[in-house]
């Protein structure tokens, strides 16, 4: 699961993958947060979209936890702080078995009986396993999900009272 991503209304295809944070030094170059496990989205030569445009990654390294990124044409101190706070897009990167969560929000969820138990709201980032977070406010950790998602439904194994009320 990609922790804060999401999808552009705009372009229900396209997946949240990064937000550039600041500027980093005179040259251009910014801080991003990479929300993507594939790091591979900030590999030079990669196209990201964005509200200004398409950005093309010219050189990107690891630093402190996020990276330091060039893009074409950004060349100085103030083109970069005008990317400040910019969301990053990307096409999925087809995964056997992944899970999206443009694809899981809007999903009825069921038990394995065929029992509805709600529907996903939002999918929120938890360091054990994300979280399913239903319009009701149960909130169902992604690793009870079993099988495949089918057609906007998600099958769910949920231990005895995980959705019962307080």
């Amino acid at each position: 699961m990609t922790p804060g991503a999401g999808s552009d209304p705009r372009a229900p295809d396209l997946l949240d993958v990064a937000k550039v944070v600041k500027p980093h030094g005179l040259r251009g170059e910014v801080v991003v947060e990479l929300w993507s496990d594939r790091p591979e989205r900030l590999a030079p030569g990669s196209v990201l979209q964005s509200d200004r445009g398409d950005l093309e990654v010219v050189s990107s390294r690891p630093h402190q936890h996020r990276h330091l990124v060039a893009f074409v044409g950004v060349e100085d101190h103030a083109g970069a702080e005008a990317l400040r706070g910019l969301v990053l897009r990307a096409r999925p990167v087809p995964e056997p078995g992944g899970l999206w969560v443009h694809q899981l929000v809007g999903a009825t969820v069921v038990d394995p009986d065929g029992t509805v138990l709600g529907t996903v709201a939002a999918v929120e980032a938890n360091p054990a396993s994300d979280l399913l977070v239903l319009e009701t406010g149960g909130l169902i950790p992604l690793r009870f999900v079993v099988g495949e998602p089918a057609e906007g439904r998600l099958t769910v194994e949920v231990p005895p009272g995980l959705l019962d009320e307080a």
